[in-house]
């Protein structure tokens, strides 16, 4: 059975080595997004939904360890595969324990590189399979039925209302972005300049507060949403 097109991300500062990179995989049929520096990277992969990363260790300004404890310090748990002339078993180690799920040193084939994405990005497949429910205080995601409830109270959700509200709950306790939200929900790479988030966000919020529950969706002025646990 043939592994679907992936997206990925690639932080990588040696510009044949990407070009050398995204080749490969567009001739396999996989989108990928490039960032040359560690803070484009970061940035990347905070905004972007990417099914693997590809990591580069030595990154301008911000080192390719500090990219992933930050993106894990987040809750993100996007499989990223950790690239490094740095080869040694304490150098592996490192980036394992920084967070990598796998961890490939340079020179590298392309074939072993591909071989390590289709593991990682698969393990990540199995792993959201197996997650049937979602708890965030007082609010409970089933996944598989796509159903949502609070304190026991089915709470009824058309369908951009369940994809915000997952998306919300998949990063409890981060700020979110309207333009996070408009790439995830609405598929746009664009600001359409409408208020389709908020709106819809307002909508959400009036479904998911009962009388007497303290709110869980907070406008972060200036910067977007958050969700709470409560």
């Amino acid at each position: 059975m043939e592994r679907p097109a992936l997206k990925l991300l690639l932080i990588e500062d040696d510009a044949q080595t990407a070009d050398y990179v995204r080749r490969g995989l567009a001739e396999l049929g996989h989108a990928t997004d490039h960032a040359a520096t560690g803070v484009d990277g970061l940035t990347a992969a905070i905004v972007g939904r990417y099914d693997a990363i590809i990591l580069d260790r030595n990154l301008p300004g911000l080192d390719g360890l500090s990219v992933l404890k930050s993106l894990r310090a987040q809750g993100d748990r996007t499989p990223v595969l950790v690239l490094s002339a740095l080869g040694q078993v304490d150098d592996r180690i490192a980036g394992l324990r920084a967070g990598g799920d796998d961890y490939l040193p340079k020179p590298f084939s392309f074939g072993e590189l591909m071989a390590r994405i289709d593991a990682i990005s698969r393990r990540r497949g199995d792993e959201d399979i197996t997650e049937a429910v979602r708890q965030t205080g007082s609010l409970t995601l089933d996944l598989l039925a796509r159903t949502a409830t609070r304190n026991g109270r089915r709470i009824e959700l058309l369908n951009k209302e369940y994809q915000l509200l997952e998306y919300l709950t998949r990063h409890a306790g981060q700020v979110v972005t309207r333009t996070m939200l408009i790439e995830a929900i609405w598929d746009y790479s664009f600001d359409p300049g409408t208020n389709i988030v908020d709106v819809h966000v307002s909508r959400l919020r009036a479904k998911i507060d009962g009388d007497g529950e303290p709110p869980m969706i907070r406008t972060i002025r200036g910067a977007g949403y958050r969700l709470d646990a409560r």
